[in-house]
């Protein structure tokens, strides 16, 4: 039997999941409310409501290698960190070749998702669509999948700023906000430090009289630049790094990562300073605003208390007078409007899902949501990695667990994360990247292990160990398996490289006693760490290997 699927929005969730669709033999149909694919990649000059919105100038802050889907490099040539018409390009060339597109009705908008009458006995969905001439048409799908992101909705909380109505100059939120072009000239005051805002501060302080920038609660700023030029997630999202993390108590890793960053620049000294641990929220990655600090064209302010017509005041009383212009980087609000109620099980602050994709709650696993995940890390392989596992479970090829069992984990998830990390209304959900990849990897049978490709393939061990934890990992075997997928990894650094290559040089080779005090260094540090946890903790390493096992399908 044929099975239908809506799948609900463009985006890079939305195309991945057509995909997994097709490759498991299932017929997607996905509706696309704007006129063209791509999700919050399609620039637009006016921000469009019920829409995510991105400014003219936004480049990607993850690496090309780190964020490309699995089968599917990015062109070699292309820059590490892309702009966003480069990104948007590169999910047509996906589209395109995997011949996405003719599933995609654009100008269709989903008004509502609903179990049928008959839900009970087959778990099918009613979904009512609109399109751009008002027209409403009803369709029954066997299951549906929505991927339409969580920037969305922009959290303006006027509220939380006294006096706000007082205010002479213009005021909006950074989801609007398209260019500096008419802040020439200006005083300006952005409020909130995320990734949004720190761009924001960084740009208008090119052309205003003067910019500030008020926190409530302080960021961790990383750069994208690391060690020898590389890209910082290449450099440091390694499996190799992700078991260290595991082996090693969380507050070392805390002190030595805060300890690397204040050597670059010390975060009391610039005023940025928050008081979580570096491990506890996803860091701001912004290589700019560090200089535009200690140039004076950005100034750290505190949380703001009060506005008195174009005077702003902060916190500890200081005031910014003659201000024009006030730009809210205050995050965004996540909602799913056209879902009923009894698919939104509540935990915590955020929507409760199974392993972030299914509702527990439900009698058949007909509904999936792709892509609401959070990590220091790209949304494309999560959501290629969740869409391959949603897929298989409507196919019939996995089963889920009972309800009970399902509320269950979903209700440790939460609390695990709020252990572990600075959850809230507007961030009410973080995870690990590999960790999590390496999950949703087992559901579906393909996490690569380590003990298998130690005894039959070494040379890819040693990369898959040492190496960036690129999405092609997780095409070496199993289901859905690539056979360029160990190429690929091999090829991933030549990719790195290619854009740089613009001047010919003549490269130096490592030395020999160069690499012999490495290596030294290297099993050195290793037995150091494997007789320490050996005497700590003796059952890790046993624990370890079990997990590391070959899967079977």
């Amino acid at each position: 039997m044929v099975l239908k699927v809506a799948v609900i929005g463009a985006g890079p969730s939305g195309l991945t999941s057509i995909k997994a669709c097709l490759d498991e033999g299932l017929v997607p149909t996905c509706f696309e409310s704007s006129d063209d694919m791509g999700g919050l990649w399609k620039f637009k000059e006016v921000s469009e409501p019920n829409r995510a919105s991105i400014y003219r100038s936004l480049t990607i802050n993850i690496s090309k290698e780190m964020m490309c889907y699995s089968d599917f490099p990015i062109p070699a040539d292309y820059p590490n960190y892309m702009h966003h018409s480069k990104i948007l390009k590169y999910f047509r060339m996906y589209a395109e070749h995997f011949k996405l597109l003719k599933h995609i009705r654009y100008q269709t908008s989903v008004k509502s998702v609903k179990q049928t009458s008959d839900y009970s006995r087959t778990g099918k969905w009613q979904v009512v669509t609109e399109n751009r001439d008002g027209q409403e048409e009803t369709h029954v799908f066997d299951a549906v999948i929505c991927c339409s992101g969580h920037y969305t909705y922009p959290n303006l909380p006027l509220k939380d700023f006294p006096g706000i109505e007082t205010f002479e100059g213009k005021y909006f939120h950074s989801w609007d906000y398209k260019g500096p072009e008419d802040m020439h000239g200006k005083r300006v005051v952005v409020i909130g430090i995320g990734n949004s805002g720190g761009d924001i501060a960084v740009e208008s302080s090119r052309v205003a009289e003067q910019v500030y920038m008020s926190t409530r609660r302080g960021a961790w700023v990383i750069r994208q630049v690391s060690d020898n030029g590389l890209p910082v997630d290449m450099k440091y999202n390694t499996r190799f790094v992700h078991i260290l993390f595991q082996l090693f108590p969380m507050n070392f890793f805390n002190w030595f990562g805060e300890k690397k960053l204040n050597a670059m620049y010390d975060h009391t000294m610039y005023a940025l300073k928050p008081a979580h641990r570096l491990f506890s929220q996803i860091p701001v990655i912004n290589d700019d605003l560090p200089l535009k600090i200690l140039s004076g064209s950005v100034i750290i302010k505190p949380n703001v208390s009060e506005i008195r017509g174009s005077t702003v005041v902060f916190d500890d009383g200081s005031v910014v007078e003659k201000v024009d212009t006030i730009v809210f980087a205050t995050g965004y609000g996540y909602g799913f409007p056209y879902l009923p109620e009894n698919a939104m099980y509540k935990s915590g602050h955020r929507l409760g899902l199974y392993k972030h994709v299914f509702p527990p709650n439900l009698e058949h696993p007909t509904l999936a949501v792709v892509g609401f995940i959070h990590a220091l890390g790209a949304i494309m392989p999560q959501a290629e990695m969740q869409a391959r596992w949603a897929t298989r479970v409507i196919k019939g090829h996995k089963k889920l667990p009972s309800n009970k069992a399902m509320i269950k984990a979903v209700q440790n998830d939460t609390k695990d994360m709020e252990e572990h990390y600075i959850v809230s209304k507007l961030t009410p959900l973080q995870v690990d990247f590999v960790s999590y990849m390496d999950e949703i990897a087992g559901e579906v049978g393909v996490r690569p292990s380590l003990l298998w490709l130690l005894f039959t393939d070494y040379p890819l061990f040693k990369k898959v160990l040492w190496g960036p934890v690129t999405a092609y990992q997780y095409r070496l075997m199993g289901p859905g398996k690539w056979e360029g997928a160990r190429r690929a990894i091999f090829t991933q650094f030549d990719r790195m490289y290619q854009p740089l290559k613009t001047r010919q040089l003549k490269e130096e080779k490592p030395s020999l006693a160069g690499r012999l005090i490495k290596f030294s260094l290297t099993v050195m540090v290793g037995g150091a760490s494997i007789y320490y946890i050996h005497v700590r903790s003796p059952d890790t390493f046993p624990a370890l290997l079990s997990k590391i096992r070959p899967q079977t399908v």
